[in-house]
């Protein structure tokens, strides 16, 4: 056949592939989409709209890192296709990298002159930025910095008479004070600021005595559940209670960490997991995420939440305890649990997690950034982060990992899965990913984890969303990452 039809041939093929990725992107099956948009760049590589169109899927899996690269891909091909652009700018902007977004954002104007929607997007871009800049300016140095719960006493804090919601009287956080507050958070009530503090400072304390890698032991005949990624959906976490019981010494959890953001609910959220651990500090076990972090929560609608929900001295109150959570657990010295995953350099031992100074802001590179970032990927060795941040792991290198540690399994979450759970590494890691239908549109199922003491198998059950008051999921989220949703 000649070159030329050849060529042809693959023009339309790679069309074909676009539109079924386009009809696959629609339906909200971003995966299939990505492999669908790879067909089509390996028939025809010099077409930007494939590269721009798998960048957006990439952006919907939160893939930024990959989003980046394809959208970058685009414009190499094409240095005046807009959607190039404007895709990268809403990766950077996914990422908090609002200076690099704002570059972008401009290129788009510069191409589109008369496109509204790109005048907003960058007037959008330019507020956000000229905050960053005045936030800088008006900082404080860490060094000179005085933590925020220091200056509260919330036993000088009056109740009023009228306030009719959950109290705690006394010191002594109750299991029918638990109780009381999750029905009020069901029925949309807040808890006054009082009891607020207090959870929220009773859990600053014990956190900050635990250390960086938490050992927990169950005994014999005992069980013990891990749950993945919750994101503010409240709603969904009573649900998981309903089938597994509330926490207790008798039923213990652990929450792997991303409590908070995305979900419009996740006041509620982590004010109900710090009240189960200010009750019974055995009953619940908490773990740093990646989304447990100014930088994120001032993204992704903690931060507003807690703003109108509360006040601004709970957002740097919430930021301080974070620093304070715990970034890995290991159960009965076989399952070792973590929010991302391993590392871009073999030889850590849990010694080296143990040692590591949590008391901050997560670092963009590093052992504590990996625990935090870091996914499976199902080639052996170590890539690049389809993130952006931390590095992809292959399935050799849990295995020495696992070894070196005497150790069985790893947990992780950090990703949606269909299924709400993912088995991969020849069943040497699974992650657990635990808010079903992810930000209302991801149709996925949650899942947590059951094992049994002594033998710890690993028991997974999956569960659908539950429906929950007509407040959209990235309601307090930064105003210009909303105009992406």
């Amino acid at each position: 056949m000649p070159i030329m039809e050849t060529d042809n041939a693959n023009v339309k093929q790679a069309e074909d592939a676009k539109l079924l990725a386009n009809e696959a992107y629609k339906a909200h099956k971003f995966a299939q989409a990505i492999d669908l948009y790879t067909q089509a760049i390996e028939l025809n590589s010099q077409n930007a709209v494939y590269w721009a169109n798998r960048s957006i899927a990439h952006l919907k899996l939160e893939e930024y890192g990959s989003a980046i690269q394809d959208a970058s891909k685009a414009i190499e091909v094409d240095p005046k296709y807009s959607k190039g652009y404007y895709r990268r700018g809403a990766a950077y902007l996914a990422m908090g990298k609002f200076k690099e977004a704002l570059k972008d954002f401009q290129q788009v104007k510069r191409i589109c002159p008369n496109d509204p929607d790109a005048t907003k997007k960058l007037k959008e871009c330019e507020k956000a930025v000229m905050k960053l800049k005045f936030a800088e300016a008006i900082s404080v140095p860490e060094a000179e910095r005085r933590p925020v719960a220091d200056s509260i006493n919330y036993h000088s804090i009056d109740v009023e008479p009228q306030y009719g919601g959950a109290r705690i009287e006394g010191d002594v956080v109750t299991l029918d004070f638990v109780k009381k507050m999750m029905e009020d958070f069901k029925n949309q009530k807040n808890l006054h600021q009082r009891y607020a503090f207090q959870i929220v400072l009773q859990t600053k304390e014990m956190l900050q005595a635990m250390p960086s890698l938490v050992d927990i032991n169950i005994p014999e005949g005992k069980h013990f559940t891990v749950c993945g990624d919750v994101h503010g959906q409240f709603y969904d976490l009573l649900n998981i209670f309903e089938l597994n019981g509330l926490p207790s010494d008798e039923n213990p959890y652990l929450f792997n960490g991303d409590f908070v953001d995305r979900g419009s609910f996740s006041l509620e959220v982590i004010l109900t997991l710090f009240a189960f651990k200010c009750m019974s500090p055995s009953a619940i076990y908490l773990a740093r995420g990646n989304h447990e972090s100014k930088s994120m929560n001032r993204i992704y609608g903690f931060e507003g939440e807690v703003q109108s929900k509360l006040s601004e001295k709970f957002v740097e109150l919430f930021a301080e305890v974070f620093c304070c959570l715990p970034l890995a657990h290991v159960i009965n010295g076989k399952v070792f649990v973590v929010h991302g995953g391993l590392f871009s350099v073999d030889g850590v031992k849990l010694s080296d997690i143990r040692a590591i100074n949590r008391f901050c802001e997560p670092p963009e590179e590093g052992l504590m950034c990996e625990l935090l970032w870091s996914d499976p990927q199902p080639a052996p060795g170590r890539g690049p982060s389809k993130r952006g941040v931390g590095l992809s792991f292959g399935g050799d290198v849990t295995k020495r990992f696992l070894q070196e540690n005497n150790l069985d399994l790893v947990v992780r979450s950090h990703e949606v899965k269909d299924e709400g759970y993912e088995i991969e590494h020849d069943g040497k890691l699974i992650t657990v990913f635990s808010a079903p239908n992810y930000c209302d549109q991801m149709g996925n199922k949650g899942a947590f984890i059951r094992f049994e003491s002594p033998d710890l198998k690993p028991n997974i059950v999956t569960f659908s969303a539950v429906a929950h008051p007509d407040v959209k999921p990235m309601a307090y989220a930064n105003n210009f990452l909303r105009m992406f949703q």
